[in-house]
């Protein structure tokens, strides 16, 4: 029978550690007796599809796309704790970067200037960008054009290349790129950081079996208290893991709903 489909597609500035963290969790389900153990990791093109395939043993998703079309069709393992800044625990913001010579304005500031986005179905780029944003919009409009990139990196390029002026990018995502590829952020500051929300979610498919889902969230435990996962885990900033209750989630649903509240549906 083929191997099952496994995926850590979402934090990829030091890929060569995601790739060691499969493989030191391989070895500890295969100890576990689980079966059809893929070798290698997937690295989908197209991320909600890979999140809905039927023999999806382990991904890890974002937590907008969570609680709206994956809401019911995927089973939650847990959530990662990252080391970085504006993390708390599975808490995490999203910071808002421009270039250097924006550094002194507040939010309020780039009133009618450019956005960049990564996708609009991103917890971390657009939805708690969107809520951020919300109160201070006009009849629905606050930016003069936004950029939609498909990817944080791409909306990093684009606000330090010009092309946009602003950009909401998960922080552990921007603490990576800060760390592993510092000349992508070059010329670029913080200006400002939204509300918190939870983590990526870590996910299964809806046929993995209850004892499947145990043995999954042990070997993610144990991991954290390897010594041989130890640098691996450094190099990815994780420092621990939560199994975590799908209601927690609902604070992305608040986000939205908080600017549609305000009248303000999309970023625009």
């Amino acid at each position: 029978m083929h191997p099952r489909l496994a995926s850590l597609p979402m934090y990829l500035a030091n890929r060569p550690a995601v790739e060691a963290l499969w493989e030191w969790l391989r070895q500890s389900l295969a100890d576990a007796g689980l079966q059809r153990l893929p070798s290698i990791l997937t690295w989908p093109q197209d991320l909600h599809s890979h999140w809905l395939e039927s023999d999806l043993l382990l991904s890890q998703t974002c937590g907008y796309p969570f609680t709206d079309d994956l809401a019911g069709k995927v089973q939650l393992l847990g959530t990662f704790v990252y080391e970085a800044p504006y993390c708390q625990g599975i808490e995490c913001r999203s910071v808002l970067v421009a270039r250097g010579e924006h550094g002194h304005l507040g939010l309020a500031g780039f009133r009618g200037l450019r956005a960049a986005f990564n996708v609009a179905n991103s917890q971390s780029g657009y939805n708690a960008f969107r809520a951020l944003v919300a109160p201070l919009a006009r009849q629905g409009r606050f930016f003069a054009e936004t950029l939609e990139t498909g990817a944080h990196s791409a909306s990093v390029d684009a606000v330090r290349e010009g092309r946009a002026d602003i950009a909401a990018i998960d922080c552990v995502t921007y603490a990576g790129m800060q760390r592993y590829t510092p000349q992508a952020t070059q010329g670029l500051c913080i200006v400002a950081a939204t509300e918190t929300y939870p983590g990526l979610p870590l996910i299964t498919s809806m046929g993995t079996t209850a004892a499947e889902i145990a043995a999954l969230q042990t070997a993610l435990r144990l991991l954290l208290a390897s010594a041989g996962a130890a640098s691996t885990l450094r190099a990815l900033g994780i420092t621990g893991f939560e199994t975590t209750a799908p209601r927690v989630y609902q604070r992305c649903v608040e986000m939205r709903e908080s600017a549609q509240a305000w009248g303000y549906p999309r970023l625009a």
